[in-house]
């Protein structure tokens, strides 16, 4: 097997190399002048089992053609099976029509993978579970909770945790950490008015005195996270921490949760955190490297990869 990156995530695909025991497959990935991205794979890859780690994180467009473009170079240089490796799925908040004359960009770019030549895909908790199924290719979407849920329990006493989804959409991720941490759970009802915007409306569950773990796939702007933060304490909670798998953290994100009632943001790095989020007191990253690389191990051997999650 050969593991391949794009520039979006150098540093995640250097552990997982690590835990693999195996050398970054070598690749130049740069731009012509014109911004145009020039790709040339710089081993032998004929008959090898490949895959291409590359999260569609900002810059979206550029990284999500260089994914294309790797895949399309393996696959003309007669690689044996593809696999694309996207720790952050991009487009998939588009996920369906919520009104006319909208597209469904997570369908448009899972056929763009599929079509560049990718046989699987392994990603990492997609926006919307229904993604899976936009793809004509065997598709596995791992789950950020064991990592979550680890280091939840090295930190906190879990008798007095409490889980809490920032939505209603949430609960089933808020429920399969709730179980793992045997801690009781909450919800956060919100009214969003405008995209980006959030307003919080009541919380559902008894949070006094408890240490709340909000838990969510995505923080884009952080008003949901923060306003729930300020919701939870005003009913009487101890202290208001969020655990994200993907941290997006646009435009001012980072000064609004570094400014914010949030104890600490715990991320992973499926997106590659910028220089503003490593140095944030509040903000610490965790790592799904030994994850991910499991999951890439049991796909090169065709082992089971739904047992991680048992």
């Amino acid at each position: 097997m050969k593991l391949f990156a794009g520039n979006s995530n150098q540093v995640l695909a250097a552990q997982i190399c690590k835990y693999l025991e195996i050398d970054l497959g070598k690749a130049d990935v740069r731009r012509f002048a014109d911004e145009e991205i020039f790709l040339e794979l710089l081993e032998n890859v004929r008959g090898e089992d490949c895959f291409v780690l590359q999260s569609t994180s900002y810059p979206a467009n550029d990284h999500l053609m260089e994914l294309l473009i790797m895949i399309d170079a393996l696959r003309r240089a007669s690689a044996r099976r593809i696999t694309a490796v996207i720790p952050y799925f991009g487009y998939a908040r588009q996920d369906r029509k919520p009104g006319p004359r909208a597209p469904i960009s997570a369908k448009l770019v899972a056929n763009m993978i599929t079509e560049a030549g990718a046989d699987r895909v392994l990603t990492l908790d997609l926006h919307a579970a229904q993604i899976q199924g936009f793809f004509d290719i065997p598709t596995d979407n791992l789950f950020a909770v064991p990592v979550l849920g680890r280091d939840v329990k090295e930190h906190y006493d879990l008798e007095n945790v409490m889980v809490v989804s920032p939505d209603v959409g949430g609960v089933v991720r808020a429920r399969a950490l709730a179980k793992r941490t045997g801690s009781m759970l909450a919800i956060v009802d919100k009214r969003r008015d405008r995209p980006g915007e959030s307003e919080v409306m009541n919380v559902i569950g008894d949070v006094e005195g408890k240490d709340c773990i909000l838990i969510d796939d995505i923080i884009d702007s952080g008003g949901t996270l923060c306003n729930a933060a300020e919701a939870l304490l005003a009913k009487g909670a101890t202290s208001v921490t969020a655990y994200i798998t993907h941290g997006v953290l646009s435009g001012g994100a980072v000064a609004r949760i570094t400014s914010s009632k949030l104890k600490e943001l715990v991320i992973t790095n499926s997106i590659q955190p910028t220089a503003a989020v490593e140095a944030a007191l509040n903000i610490r990253v965790v790592s799904i490297a030994e994850l991910m690389g499991e999951a890439v191990k049991r796909t090169a051997l065709e082992k089971s990869v739904s047992s991680l999650f048992d």
